[in-house]
């Protein structure tokens, strides 16, 4: 008897919790069909139930700026970030700053970028890296790519330093771990501008807010990467290390950073992009460079020039990419004691040698030192006659898409999300919340809704959801079949992996430019710009899931007799679908954030109303919006990962 209620017990419990899940949906149902006579407070978000917490931000930013002092705090390291930026600007592009020795010819740039991608990883990089920046001269660009490349150079190493020793302390220390974690989760969720608005207000606009700001945004996956390399240490290797007799800093320095290196490594390699990702977009705080520059193209709808710009901006990530990554793989090379000085720094001696040869040539033709605009290469004419044609071909199309997007699909759907009662979305994330993860989950997803409503902000908010629900529904679209179709073959799959990682270098600016191209500026393109960024993830995670189904299944399955569609359907997807909806939750942020930055293109969503906030440096206001984003993104985010983890178990996957 006894143990007929041991069996019978998960399975009341399994359906208690689903029923008590469906009875909440079911009223949540039943909201949404009474609208019509419910009473005005379960419709919109009452007066009583929104708070200030934009004037209590601003007040708690007042109290740290005028009261605590961190103003002068924040200015004295502002000033320490702008004299750093002196310098590498001095020796790009030649301001007119201390140690005055620059502008270096762009010949030795290029040579010196070109025997680092060597050194990496052999002639294919070197020709990449050096390549893009042999393309930047000739185009004249170098002053608006070195500008841009200067903020780099200074915030990629100090965020680096800081992401390093913050991923330390939060290994050394459990409770630093577990109040940094939630942190982190907020801050990798907030969109761009969210952090933007607080740089202005104590740091002002140009350079060195963009330099800062690029910093705060760089460090997260440097102390997640960190930390995940640090407890990835085996405890064998550390024994060894006390076994030889090392202090606490010893076997941190010389035995757990070194085993680490490859996490290490590849937190560089993501600082190293989200630095570039957000000095562009730190165009709008003044920044200059090639994201100040391809923003005002963008607004003069001069597509060859913005087309030169984007490719510009691309190469520099993919060169950036391909380099931190070479870096993370490569194995430090060992030589024999003795070994000649001239054998261990080969590479380093040919430098020298291309560097006088550089100097030299660059003394006695000026082209070598300084590509002028009026001698620069320029396709942008050419471009622009493409463009025309292309959209000649494509506007009849274009515009019936258009125009049957928003007035079929867009409008109604937008109408029917601010339609709905908020109190019915309420309980609708509530009980999907419940039917996947019990209470807990239920709460979760009832704190970050109903903290979105509380914000006053709730139209707004909806129009993102209705923005993101229909961007992510066409990228999984697209994304899913095109992920199953390259699994089937293994140099497919390696094909669309390699465009996918290539495209998720790309700043999401980039997005920007063929959606205008073809659709002007509307909600269309914005979540055009949408669709292209947050198909990637989903392609991606499709091909990994299917790609990871064990051998032995589908050996069963081939001597069953299984076709292939049976194969893919009966075996392939219900094993992939934790990983692919680890693709969705990417989507589904890659989404928020891009919805976000469409903003510029004409939307009236959030992102809207965070360049009003940063127009007007508006912190609370700002804060407050770019929660809202982030709440949007943990709900899904948690309710995914806690799905994927029981699908997971049950499957025996975990």
């Amino acid at each position: 008897m006894s143990d007929l209620a041991s069996t019978a017990t998960p399975t009341m419990l399994w359906f208690n919790r689903k029923s008590v899940g469906y009875v909440i949906l079911a009223i949540a149902l039943l909201l949404t069909l009474t609208k019509f006579i419910l009473p005005a407070d379960l419709i919109r978000p009452p007066d009583w139930l929104v708070l200030s917490f934009a004037n209590w931000i601003n007040a708690l930013f007042a109290f740290l700026r005028d009261d605590l002092g961190l103003m002068q705090v924040t200015r004295a390291f502002a000033a320490g970030v702008e004299w750093l930026l002196d310098v590498t600007a001095n020796l790009l592009y030649g301001k007119n700053r201390w140690p005055r020795i620059g502008p270096l010819p762009w010949l030795v740039v290029a040579l010196t970028v070109f025997m680092i991608g060597y050194a990496l990883k052999g002639w294919r990089l070197a020709l990449l890296s050096g390549g893009t920046f042999v393309w930047i001269a000739v185009l004249g660009q170098w002053k608006w790519a070195m500008e841009t490349l200067s903020v780099i150079v200074v915030a990629a190493p100090i965020a680096i330093l800081l992401g390093l020793v913050l991923g330390i302390a939060a290994w050394r220390r459990n409770w630093v771990e577990q109040t940094i974690n939630p942190i982190l989760n907020v801050a990798q969720s907030l969109p761009h501008f969210a952090y933007m608005i607080p740089v202005v207000v104590f740091i002002g606009i140009g350079p060195k807010a963009g330099a800062i700001v690029t910093i705060i945004f760089a460090t997260p996956p440097m102390i997640r990467m960190t930390l995940l390399g640090l407890k990835k240490v085996p405890p064998e290797v550390v024994e060894s290390g006390q076994m030889c007799g090392s202090t606490s800093w010893q076997l941190l320095r010389h035995v757990r950073i070194p085993t680490a290196r490859t996490e290490i490594l590849i937190g560089v390699n993501q600082v190293i992009m989200q630095c570039l990702a957000m000095v562009v977009l730190a165009s709008f705080i003044g920044m200059p460079g090639l994201g100040q520059k391809l923003l005002q193209l963008l607004q003069a709808l001069k597509i060859g020039r913005s087309i030169e710009i984007g490719v510009t901006i691309v190469l520099i990530a993919m060169s950036l990419d391909r380099c931190s990554k070479a870096w993370a793989e490569k194995q430090p090379m060992h030589f024999p004691r003795g070994t000649p000085f001239w054998q261990r720094h080969k590479l380093l001696l040919v430098w020298c040698g291309l560097m006088v040869f550089a100097v030299l040539l660059s003394q006695i033709w000026p082209l070598a030192h300084e590509v002028k605009r009026s001698q620069a290469f320029t396709i942008s004419k050419e471009l622009d006659v493409l463009a025309d044609w292309v959209i000649t071909i494509l506007k009849p199309y274009s515009d019936w898409l258009r125009a049957f997007l928003i007035v079929n699909v867009l409008i109604p759907m937008r109408d029917g999300y601010l339609w709905l009662p908020y109190s019915a979305v309420l309980l609708l994330f509530a009980g999907i919340g419940w039917l996947i993860g019990g209470l807990r989950s239920a709460l979760v997803c009832l704190a970050f809704i109903g903290l979105i409503a509380m914000s006053g902000w709730w139209d707004r908010a909806m129009i993102t959801a209705y923005m993101v629900s229909f961007a992510v529904f066409i990228a999984a679209l697209i994304g899913l079949p095109l992920g199953i179709w390259a699994s089937f073959r293994p140099k497919r799959s390696k094909a669309v992996l390699l465009v996918c990682d290539t495209a998720q270098t790309f700043p999401s600016f980039i997005y920007l430019i063929p959606v205008v191209m073809l659709f002007g500026v509307n909600d269309v393109a914005a979540i055009g710009a949408v669709v292209v960024f947050g198909m990637v993830p989903m392609t991606r995670y499709t091909i990994e899931g299917l790609r990871g189904v064990p051998e032995a299944l589908i050996e069963a399955s081939n001597m069953s007799g299984a076709t292939r569609g049976q194969q893919l359907w009966t075996v392939g997807l219900p094993l992939a679908l934790p990983t692919i909806m680890v693709g969705v939750n990417q989507t589904v942020m890659f989404s928020l954030f891009m919805v976000i930055i469409a903003a510029f293109i004409g939307t009236q969503d959030l992102g809207q109303e965070m360049q009003r906030a940063l127009s007007s440096t508006d912190v609370g206001k700002g804060l407050v919006l770019g929660l809202c984003v982030a709440f949007m993104g943990l709900m899904v985010d948690h309710l995914i990962v806690r799905w994927s983890a029981d699908r997971k178990q049950a499957l025996g996957l975990s």
